[in-house]
C-alpha cells in the first residue's frame, strides 16, 4: 500500500476558499442593509455599517492576487498594492472598532470617555496608514510578489517594519474589538438576534487574531532563518476568508433576523384571522378586495378593519345571556379563562350570524352590548373558531339550561 504524505501547504489546498466567496457574502450583506441605509440616511450608525461593509468588500477585492497584479501594472510600481492593501485592512480594523464603540454605547452617549476613545482610534489608525506609505517609499522592494510578499520581504529594511506595523495594528484592533463584543454579549436583556449576531462577530474577530498569529509566526520564522511560509500563504488566506464570512453574517443577522421575524409574525396574524374573516365575509356577503401590491402589514390591517366593521352591526344580534352561559360552560369543560372567553365570544358570534340570517334587523337598542373586548381579541376568537369540536361542546352545554327551562314551563 502506498501512503501519500501531504505537506501542510498541499493539505490546505484541499480546503482553499476563494477570496471571491467572502466578497460575495459581504456584498450580499451590503445589499440587504442598503435599503435601510438609504431610507434612514441621517442615521450615522447605519452609514457606518454601510461604509464598513463596503470597506470589507474592498479589502477582499484588492487583496486578490489577480487584482494585486492589475494594480501593480496600472501604476507601474512593483508591489504598490502592498501599502494599499495594508491601508485598507488598517482602515477596516479602525472602522470596526469605532462601530462597536458607537453601537454599544448608543448615539445618545456623548460622554467625554466615549468621545476620547473615538478620537484616539481615528488618530492612531490614521497615523498607522500614513506610516505604512512612508515606510513603503523608503523600502526597496523591486520584485513583484503576489502571494508571499509578507515572508519574502520579512527581512528587508523598512518593508520589515511595514509588515510588522500592519499586523500589530490589525491584531490590536481585533483584540480590543473581541473584548468589547465579549463584554457586550454577556449583557442581560439583549435581543436574541443581536446576541447571535454578536457571537458570530466575536468568532470572526477570534479568527482574525488567528490570522495575525500565523502571519506573525511565519514572519518571525523568516527572521530566525526558518521557512514556515505556508502559514502565511496557505493557512492565513482561508482563515481570513472564513472570518469575513462570519463578520458579514454577524452584521446582517440582527437586521435580517428581526425583519424575517416581524414578517413571520404579520403573516401568522393574518393567517390566524382567516376563520373569523371567512365567517364575517359569509355574514356580510362581501370581502376585502384583493390588491396585488399590498404589503403583508397592509393586508393584515385591511383584514382586521373588515372584521371589526362587520362585527359592529352584528353585535345587535348577540345574546349577552348566551355569552355568559357559554363562558361558564367553557370553564366547566376545563378550558382556562382566556380560552373560555374566546370560545364564548365565538359561540355568541355564530349565534348572532344565525339570528341575523333567520330574522330582520332588530331595532337599534338604547344601550347595545359591550363589544370592546370582542373587537380587541379578534385573533383569539378566530383561533377558537379553528376548533369546531370545542365550540360545539360549549354550545351544547350552554344550551342545556335553556332547554330545561322550556321543558318545565307551562
Amino acid at each position: 500500500m502506498t501512503v501519500l504524505a501531504l505537506s501542510p501547504a498541499a493539505l490546505l489546498d484541499e480546503f482553499y476558499i476563494s477570496f471571491w466567496i467572502p466578497t460575495a457574502v459581504l456584498t450580499a450583506a451590503l445589499a440587504i442593509k442598503l435599503p435601510t441605509i438609504i431610507r434612514l440616511w441621517r442615521d450615522p450608525l447605519l452609514r457606518a455599517v454601510g461604509g464598513l461593509l463596503l470597506l470589507a468588500c474592498a479589502v477582499f477585492v484588492f487583496c486578490t492576487p489577480s487584482v494585486i497584479a492589475f494594480v501593480n501594472r496600472l501604476t507601474g510600481v512593483p508591489n504598490i498594492s502592498a501599502p494599499w492593501c495594508y491601508s485598507l485592512i488598517t482602515a477596516f480594523c479602525g472602522s470596526c472598532l469605532l462601530l462597536i464603540i458607537t453601537w454599544r454605547n448608543g448615539l445618545s452617549d456623548r460622554s467625554a470617555a466615549t468621545r476620547r476613545a473615538m478620537r484616539w482610534v481615528v488618530s492612531v489608525y490614521s497615523a498607522v496608514i500614513v506610516a505604512l506609505w512612508v515606510l513603503f517609499l523608503l523600502a526597496d522592494a523591486p520584485e513583484e510578489r503576489l502571494r508571499d510578499l509578507d515572508t519574502y520581504y520579512a527581512r528587508t529594511p523598512f518593508m520589515r517594519e511595514e509588515i510588522l506595523l500592519y499586523l500589530v495594528a490589525h491584531a490590536a484592533a481585533c483584540l480590543i474589538t473581541s473584548r468589547l463584543i465579549g463584554n457586550w454579549v454577556r449583557t442581560e436583556g439583549l435581543d436574541a438576534w443581536l446576541r447571535w449576531g454578536l457571537k458570530l462577530l466575536g468568532a470572526g474577530y477570534v479568527l482574525n487574531l488567528i490570522f495575525d498569529g500565523v502571519k506573525l509566526t511565519a514572519v518571525t520564522a523568516r527572521w530566525c532563518g526558518r521557512d514556515l511560509d505556508w502559514l502565511s500563504t496557505d493557512l492565513a488566506p482561508p482563515v481570513a476568508a472564513l472570518s469575513a464570512i462570519l463578520i458579514a453574517v454577524g452584521f446582517i443577522l440582527p437586521h435580517a433576523g428581526q425583519y424575517l421575524h416581524d414578517r413571520w409574525r404579520v403573516r401568522l396574524a393574518h393567517r390566524d384571522l382567516r376563520p373569523l374573516y371567512q365567517l364575517m365575509r359569509g355574514a356580510s356577503g362581501e370581502g376585502v378586495p384583493f390588491v396585488l401590491r399590498a404589503t403583508p402589514e397592509l393586508r393584515l390591517t385591511r383584514r382586521e378593519t373588515f372584521i371589526r366593521d362587520v362585527l359592529l352591526p352584528l353585535a345587535r344580534h348577540m345574546d349577552t345571556g348566551l355569552a355568559a352561559r357559554a363562558y361558564d360552560a367553557a370553564l366547566a369543560l376545563g378550558h382556562p379563562p382566556e380560552r373560555a372567553r374566546a370560545l364564548a365570544a365565538a359561540v355568541s358570534i355564530l349565534d348572532a350570524v344565525e339570528a341575523r340570517a333567520r330574522g330582520p334587523e332588530p331595532a337599534e337598542p338604547a344601550t347595545g352590548p359591550d363589544t370592546t373586548h370582542l373587537l380587541r381579541e379578534i385573533g383569539a376568537v378566530s383561533r377558537a373558531l379553528r376548533r369546531p369540536d370545542d365550540i360545539a361542546a360549549v354550545r351544547a352545554r350552554a344550551a342545556r339550561p335553556v332547554a330545561r327551562a322550556h321543558q318545565v314551563s307551562p
